[in-house]
């Protein structure tokens, strides 16, 4: 790269090389002059007092890119179906999501492009609840002019293949088919009322699911079984199994998902509040059974897990351990 230096006061006339960030501390960030702005007489003072004293124009060598390029170059290699692009800005493009769904971030290739010199990627966590329009990501180079090579190594990273799926993404929802199976003789006796249906209910609304059944069954765990094999027959996607989930001799409701499925992922969770989640497969119906704090906390290890099933993401036991890395949700 070359560059060259020219005071402000001689800059009427020329292009600027890189947009130029103003700062006023508690007021304004932001960009102030776009990249090839021709500088007026009246910038001068603007300048000067953003404590620009010279301005550079630059000329690329061949394999170089200016920052602006490399940022674009690098949104289209990463970016998903399910992201739009920003305008590139400041040297830097941010992913939004084109819809709501759960956020997709291959964390390996994500990780090792960072390792890069000069590199920087920026994402929200993985697997959780986006909404269209929310930004997810940011990518920039760090320098204003950045070899090609380190763009393109960026690129073949992209080009490796992992089950078809770009870097970051937003999957969409699949459309689904909730049943709640709630437990307790005194619920069923009309001695209690439910807390969990309403809560339930208003926590898929949130996903613009409308739970299709709830069936109100005892203590006894033939017919837990029996309300949770029900479901999956009639079609359910996803079955919530709730209450009787403590350590309880009483509590049947793990032993009835355990007998109604064909996989057990995890009874239990390095989440809290949650830890006491299960999660088990008939076929291809989830089947939550869900403990008192989904009902009574904001946040659980049901609230973090539920994107990845809304998505069609299939839960391993791998995934459950994985949690335990900012799995304490309290405050």
């Amino acid at each position: 790269m070359k560059r060259r230096e020219i005071r402000v006061e001689d800059a009427v006339g020329l292009q600027l090389a890189h947009d130029m960030t103003r700062i006023v501390p508690g007021e304004f960030k932001g960009r102030q002059f776009r990249r090839g702005h021709v500088v007026r007489e009246e910038d001068i003072p603007m300048l000067l007092d953003m404590g620009k004293r010279h301005i550079y124009v630059l000329e690329l060598e061949p394999g170089e890119l200016h920052e602006d390029d490399a940022a674009q170059q690098m949104a289209k290699a990463l970016a998903g179906p399910g992201l739009v692009h920003s305008a590139v800005e400041e040297g830097k493009v941010v992913l939004r999501a084109k819809h709501d769904g759960m956020l997709w971030i291959d964390a390996r290739r994500v990780v090792t492009m960072n390792g890069i010199e000069h590199i920087s990627i920026s994402t929200r966590r993985p697997y959780m609840h986006v909404r269209a329009g929310q930004s997810v990501a940011s990518v920039r180079p760090i320098p204003l002019v950045i070899g090609q090579d380190k763009i393109r190594a960026v690129e073949l990273i992209a080009e490796e293949t992992w089950g078809g799926r770009s870097i970051i993404d937003v999957l969409p929802y699949r459309d689904q088919q909730v049943h709640i199976v709630t437990t307790g003789s005194e619920i069923q006796s009309g001695r209690v009322e439910d807390k969990s249906g309403p809560v339930l209910r208003a926590k898929f609304a949130e996903f613009g699911i409308e739970v299709k059944d709830q069936q109100f069954v005892g203590d006894e765990q033939e017919d837990i079984v029996s309300a949770i094999v029900s479901a999956c027959d009639q079609g359910a996607t996803l079955v919530c199994v709730t209450g009787g989930m403590s350590v309880d001799p009483d509590d049947r409701s793990p032993g009835a998902i355990r007998a109604a499925a064909t996989e057990v992922v995890s009874h239990g969770t390095p989440v809290i509040p949650g830890s006491m989640l299960m999660l088990a497969y008939r076929e291809r119906t989830a089947i939550f059974g869900l403990p008192g704090a989904v009902i009574h906390d904001a946040r659980t290890s049901f609230d973090v897990l539920l994107p990845r099933i809304l998505a069609g993401a299939r839960v391993r036991k791998r995934d459950i351990a994985m949690l335990a890395i900012g799995g304490w949700l309290n405050d």
